[in-house]
């Protein structure tokens, strides 16, 4: 399933209901038939599916080679120093990962934690700590089983944790941990600075360098995103032409290292159709 590059939308883009579609299990095959074969699934605001509804999804996208990922919440917080407050965030992970394999997939992405109250170095050392409590609760109730990954994300505002330094730095403590490079979060948060081939290839070259093979095989988040001093503001389809980051320098990269990510389409209403521009760019690279 990650022996090759692949594409896909985060969600449902607007043209899926205008044309007639009604509900995610109808999704696979009309990405499929987009020529598309990845498809992310948000617990973002919640978990709003039940386990029934998932296994028909993932029967529909393993009928149509459609690799589903999900998203885990983003109210999923490892810095904070209340245990109540972690061992919820272990419950929607672990929750998250049963909801995954009912859908037939692998990757699972994780907004890992912010700061708060806390200093930087104390944030990314509670999330060290509760990372390896997480992996064991994992491990013994068979939660990763399939070859799960748990992918965590690269963030786009200064008070998160996820550079992309952390995180490379944060998946080395398992086999299970991957990178989610999102390459819009990291424009954002360093003010656009992924302007060409030599800047996304940096970050491989590190990858590749302190995760091995893994890191060929990562996850990848992708759109233009609008940015202030402040990081993040807002994802905005691939037409924008003020912000960036541009893919056609990270296509290049992919083929010349011979990358196999799954990479997922974030744009703010385009999802489907600039995933396709994507594809594109990628086999003309």
């Amino acid at each position: 399933m990650l022996n090759k590059v692949r594409f896909g939308p985060s969600g449902n883009q607007k043209l899926f209901y205008e044309q007639g579609h009604k509900h995610s299990i109808e999704a696979p095959a009309w990405l499929n038939n987009l020529g598309l074969n990845a498809y992310e699934f948000s617990f973002g605001r919640g978990f709003t599916i039940k386990e029934e509804t998932a296994r028909k999804i993932g029967d529909e996208a393993k009928k149509y080679d459609v690799l589903i990922s999900c998203h885990a919440p983003y109210y999923i917080n490892l810095a904070n120093p209340d245990p109540i407050m972690i061992e919820k965030s272990f419950g929607y992970i672990t929750k998250g990962l049963v909801l995954l394999d009912c859908f037939g997939g692998i990757d699972y992405v994780v907004h890992i934690g912010s700061c708060g109250k806390l200093t930087r170095k104390q944030a990314l050392q509670n999330i060290r700590n509760n990372l390896k409590n997480l992996l064991i609760i994992l491990k013994k109730g068979n939660f990763l089983k399939g070859g799960k990954r748990l992918c965590l994300e690269t963030m786009g505002k200064p008070m998160q944790i996820g550079t992309y330094e952390e995180i490379i730095d944060l998946c080395t403590l398992d086999e299970c941990l991957v990178p989610t490079f999102d390459f819009g979060h990291i424009n954002a948060l360093t003010g656009g600075s992924l302007k060409g081939y030599d800047d996304y290839k940096k970050i491989f070259d590190l990858a590749i360098l302190k995760l091995g093979e893994r890191a060929k095989r990562c996850h990848i988040h992708f759109s233009k995103i609008e940015y202030k001093d402040k990081g993040e503001i807002r994802h905005l389809n691939y037409d924008d032409t003020i912000y960036g980051p541009d893919f056609a320098p990270l296509a290049k990269v992919i083929k010349d290292l011979n990358l196999t990510p799954t990479i997922i389409c974030e744009s703010k209403d385009n999802m489907a159709t600039d995933s396709l521009i994507m594809k594109e760019i990628y086999e003309q690279a």
